[in-house]
């Protein structure tokens, strides 16, 4: 049985059932039988259905939210800021699938046209993370389904009684049977479910998982879309207007409970702003308030299990073997029962620590200095991922150097967030392969298919 465990007190929650082969084998063949009725609703018809399914999430936005708060440990109030805003994507792809599926026209002359369409790929196995239920959920599965695939769904280990409100609100939506499947289980279901007669295989999660469904993908010659691992670099740079985009800094860091694969993970300041920068993010996470996840004045929440607090201690102990200097935080907060790991800020980082080399998933931000914009750059490209990065300046022409200069999918400037639904999301190096929303997502979940016809006739 899957335990669901609430990260903010380390108590059960409910138990749930882990899928077998034979449950998964049944799903797979539900998909295929399904999948050319779907493709032939055409979008408009698909749009019918689906709308129907985020009409329900909409309206069971706060069920979804609490339930998010209780399993992975997100603060109540992001919860219900988050699914808000993920019902802008769903709604995005229904309105803008037409145009960015449409056909177009390659070739012509008096006799003949050619023209281009996109076709789904079939039946779509999905493995998502914990750290956004329902984000990564409509991320990965919205435009999928709006583009004619049929998709399997498994969501992590973490939070099965998320996904078991989403199966429920999508068979109350009449969801045709096959084309929204759901599978549960941890990293073994979902292996067997990579394992299985499928046309396409979607991840998010980890670098180190995503190699290996690479691998998969590879021996079964399928099509892979993968988000993967992230250390976003946020580069502060000397003209920064600081009062303005400190907030922005700290978010990009520490929302969500800095679980976020894109989050800002090593913060770089020119030298002149260094101290400053400091002081102001230390006086920014001492106001805070830790608690947990479901009261709605807490706005710092657990991490979402034990396990990911103990890598954390591990991350930030080789870090202090090594002379890094704790400005904040540091340590579990005392008397508190739970998955919870203070906000903390390092100094006198080194790169060759853990909290430099690898991804920190939770609330650690280590802090160096720069002197010069090549300086900036190196330290920005110093990591084995290339997904997010975050450049503080007003200097319009050193944005554009440096976002060129940067080895990452995905650059934003000050207050600007480069998270749209029309914004291609995806990464560099060892950050993931494909891209999700807009018309480059729907691109990557669909095959091409060109046809000559004969004008005449």
């Amino acid at each position: 049985m899957l335990q669901s465990v609430n990260p903010s007190n380390n108590e059960l929650l409910e138990e749930v059932e882990i899928s077998t082969q034979e449950e998964i084998d049944t799903k797979v063949k539900l998909a295929h039988a399904a999948k050319d009725s779907w493709h032939q609703l055409g979008i408009d018809g698909r749009n019918q259905i689906l709308r129907r399914f985020y009409d329900l999430i909409e309206q069971h936005k706060q069920e979804l939210a609490e339930l998010q708060s209780l399993e992975m440990g997100m603060p109540l109030n992001e919860s219900i800021s988050d699914i808000e805003g993920d019902l802008v994507y769903l709604r995005w792809y229904s309105d803008h699938a037409g145009e960015c599926l449409a056909p177009y026209v390659t070739y012509e002359t008096d006799t003949e046209i050619h023209t281009v369409y996109r076709e789904p790929r079939g039946v779509v196995a999905s493995i998502i993370p914990w750290n956004f239920p329902l984000a990564n959920f409509v991320w990965q599965c919205g435009q999928s389904l709006v583009a004619g695939n049929v998709v399997i769904l498994k969501h992590s280990e973490e939070v099965p009684l998320f996904e078991k409100k989403l199966e429920e609100l999508a068979q109350e939506a009449k969801i045709p049977e096959g084309v929204l499947g759901f599978v549960y289980g941890d990293g073994q279901v979902g292996d067997l479910l990579a394992h299985s007669d499928i046309n396409m295989l979607c991840f998010t999660g980890s670098t180190k998982v995503g190699k290996y469904l690479y691998t998969v993908g590879a021996e079964k010659f399928i099509p892979v879309v993968m988000e993967m691992g992230g250390s976003a670099p946020g580069v502060i740079f000397a003209d920064a207007d600081l009062p303005a985009v400190i907030d922005t800094a700290y978010g990009n860091r520490f929302m969500g409970g800095a679980q976020m694969c894109d989050g800002l993970k090593r913060l770089i300041v020119h030298e002149s702003r260094f101290d400053e920068v400091v002081k102001l993010l230390t006086d920014k996470i001492s106001s805070q308030k830790i608690g947990p996840a479901i009261d709605p004045a807490t706005t710092v929440g657990p991490l979402v299990a034990e396990r990911q607090v103990k890598v954390l201690e591990e991350q930030v102990s080789d870090a202090v073997e090594k002379g890094v200097k704790v400005v904040i935080g540091g340590k579990r907060p005392s008397g508190m029962k739970g998955a919870f790991y203070e906000q903390t800020l390092l100094t006198n980082v080194t790169y060759d620590m853990k909290v430099w080399t690898e991804e920190v998933f939770g609330p650690v931000l280590p802090v160096v200095s720069f002197a010069t914009e090549e300086e900036a750059v190196k330290l920005a490209n110093d990591t084995k991922y290339g997904l997010g990065a975050f450049v503080f300046t007003q200097d319009k022409q050193l944005m554009q150097r440096v976002s060129a200069q940067i080895q990452s999918g995905m650059v934003s400037q000050n207050n600007l967030s480069y998270i749209k639904p029309s914004d291609p999301f995806g990464g560099y190096k060892q950050s993931g392969i494909g891209r999700e929303h807009g018309k480059y997502g729907f691109e990557d979940v669909t095959q091409v298919k060109v046809v000559a016809s004969e004008k005449k006739g």
